[in-house]
């Protein structure tokens, strides 16, 4: 068993009457890269969502190193310079450069100096293969530009794991690679990383475990090996065999 860095116990949220989430355990250790798979509408983003705090669950518990975070008196914003998050849709401030919005979150969370926010910018934008955009406004560069950007601001953070919620959905099918491609070699590099997403060769090929979500619930967990090669659920081998028609 590796270090447990995440462990989400019994979760469940509900918006009304309508429980999107229930009874969810699973846990993350250091250098996972976790896959949640599973059609549209079946709490993928929202589990997410309740594990970086932008909802609160219902019941059960998020545990980050131990410590119950979804409990009164966490701070939300040291909490999610831990545990980041990259969006589908970006979520860059228009008003302000690429170099901007790398520097910004690093000066008033983290609170260090400009300077070596910067340099700390410069590095993860190069990491990304956007350092020659640095002066650019998000308006400028293409979809998955400013999704490299958006990782390259989180990795700026200095986290320990990445929360990624489909981040190639909102792009054009050209860029997908692009994006991918920075997640794959993170991946090799090492990050913790736990993914919403549609790309099924990603999950099959980059992950250490694959979560297949249905109806709010996981309806199976395990290797790529084991649930690409060996579901053993039936909600399962339907929901794979319609990828594999359309591709793979």
């Amino acid at each position: 068993m590796g270090e447990m860095i995440l462990q989400v116990s019994h979760l469940s949220k509900s918006f009304g009457s309508n429980a999107v989430l229930r009874d969810i355990d699973f846990t993350v250790e250091k250098g996972d890269v976790t896959s949640i798979i599973g059609a549209s509408g079946s709490g993928k983003s929202t589990l997410l969502r309740c594990i970086n705090l932008l909802e609160t669950p219902s019941g059960g518990e998020i545990r980050y190193h131990d410590r119950l975070v979804n409990g009164r008196g966490v701070n939300a914003s040291e909490y999610r310079s831990h545990v980041g998050m990259v969006f589908q849709s970006f979520n860059l401030f228009n008003n302000m450069t690429v170099l901007e919005n790398c520097i910004v979150g690093q000066v008033k969370v983290l609170k260090k100096k400009k300077e070596e926010a910067r340099e700390n910018a410069l590095f993860y934008l190069d990491r990304v293969g956007m350092a020659p955009y640095i002066n650019a406004r998000p308006r400028q560069i293409s979809g998955g530009q400013k999704q490299r950007v958006a990782i390259a601001r989180a990795l700026a953070m200095g986290p320990e794991v990445l929360l990624f919620d489909e981040p190639t959905s909102a792009l054009d099918p050209e860029m997908v690679g692009e994006v991918l491609s920075v997640m794959q070699s993170l991946a090799q590099d090492g990050m913790t990383m736990l993914v919403v997403t549609h790309e099924m060769a990603f999950a099959r090929d980059v992950s250490s475990q694959v979560v297949y979500m249905n109806g709010g619930v996981i309806c199976e967990q395990g290797t790529p090996q084991e649930i690409f090669g060996n579901p053993q659920k039936p909600e399962t081998k339907e929901f794979l065999s319609r990828f594999r028609e359309n591709k793979v």
